[in-house]
Protein backbone atom coordinates (compact mmCIF):
# COMPACT_ATOMS: atom_id res chain seq x y z
CA UNK A 1 0.00 0.00 0.00
CA UNK A 2 1.20 3.60 -0.36
CA UNK A 3 -0.16 7.11 0.86
CA UNK A 4 -0.85 10.50 -0.82
CA UNK A 5 -0.49 13.42 1.85
CA UNK A 6 -2.17 16.74 0.73
CA UNK A 7 -2.45 20.30 2.95
CA UNK A 8 -6.38 21.93 2.53
CA UNK A 9 -6.51 25.38 3.41
CA UNK A 10 -9.06 26.02 5.97
CA UNK A 11 -10.66 22.63 6.22
CA UNK A 12 -12.57 22.43 9.49
CA UNK A 13 -15.75 21.71 8.67
CA UNK A 14 -16.84 17.92 10.15
CA UNK A 15 -18.95 17.54 7.56
CA UNK A 16 -17.31 18.37 4.64
CA UNK A 17 -14.47 15.51 6.46
CA UNK A 18 -17.23 13.13 6.62
CA UNK A 19 -18.10 13.22 2.79
CA UNK A 20 -14.66 13.86 1.66
CA UNK A 21 -14.03 10.32 3.65
CA UNK A 22 -17.56 8.49 2.49
CA UNK A 23 -16.77 9.55 -1.51
CA UNK A 24 -13.12 8.65 -1.49
CA UNK A 25 -13.60 5.64 0.35
CA UNK A 26 -15.86 4.19 -1.61
CA UNK A 27 -13.60 4.12 -4.48
CA UNK A 28 -11.91 0.75 -5.60
CA UNK A 29 -8.09 0.78 -4.07
CA UNK A 30 -8.56 3.37 -1.75
CA UNK A 31 -7.86 1.74 1.78
CA UNK A 32 -8.59 4.57 3.73
CA UNK A 33 -8.71 8.59 3.97
CA UNK A 34 -7.71 10.16 7.19
CA UNK A 35 -8.45 13.98 7.58
CA UNK A 36 -7.29 15.99 10.40
CA UNK A 37 -5.19 18.98 11.49
CA UNK A 38 -5.90 20.36 7.60
CA UNK A 39 -4.22 17.39 6.46
CA UNK A 40 -5.63 14.50 4.13
CA UNK A 41 -3.95 11.17 4.01
CA UNK A 42 -5.19 8.76 1.59
CA UNK A 43 -3.80 5.39 2.09
CA UNK A 44 -4.53 2.84 -1.04
CA UNK A 45 -3.33 0.12 -2.86
CA UNK A 46 -1.47 1.02 -6.64
CA UNK A 47 -2.18 -2.20 -8.39
CA UNK A 48 -5.82 -0.94 -8.11
CA UNK A 49 -5.92 2.55 -8.60
CA UNK A 50 -2.90 4.70 -10.52
CA UNK A 51 -1.36 7.91 -7.78
CA UNK A 52 -2.17 10.11 -10.80
CA UNK A 53 -5.60 8.77 -10.34
CA UNK A 54 -6.05 9.45 -6.76
CA UNK A 55 -4.09 13.20 -6.80
CA UNK A 56 -6.59 14.02 -9.33
CA UNK A 57 -9.48 12.58 -7.84
CA UNK A 58 -8.81 13.78 -4.25
CA UNK A 59 -8.29 17.56 -5.59
CA UNK A 60 -11.91 17.53 -7.74
CA UNK A 61 -13.19 15.98 -4.18
CA UNK A 62 -11.35 18.84 -2.32
CA UNK A 63 -12.21 21.54 -4.55
CA UNK A 64 -16.09 21.26 -4.98
CA UNK A 65 -16.18 20.56 -0.96
CA UNK A 66 -15.20 24.87 -1.45
CA UNK A 67 -11.42 24.28 0.12
CA UNK A 68 -7.79 24.46 -1.49
CA UNK A 69 -4.69 22.29 -1.42
CA UNK A 70 -1.56 24.27 -0.25
CA UNK A 71 1.22 22.64 -2.45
Amino acid sequence: MESLRFNVGGMYCYECSMALRRFLGSIRGVVSVDVENEEVIITYRPEEIDSNEVEKITRESIEKLGYRIID
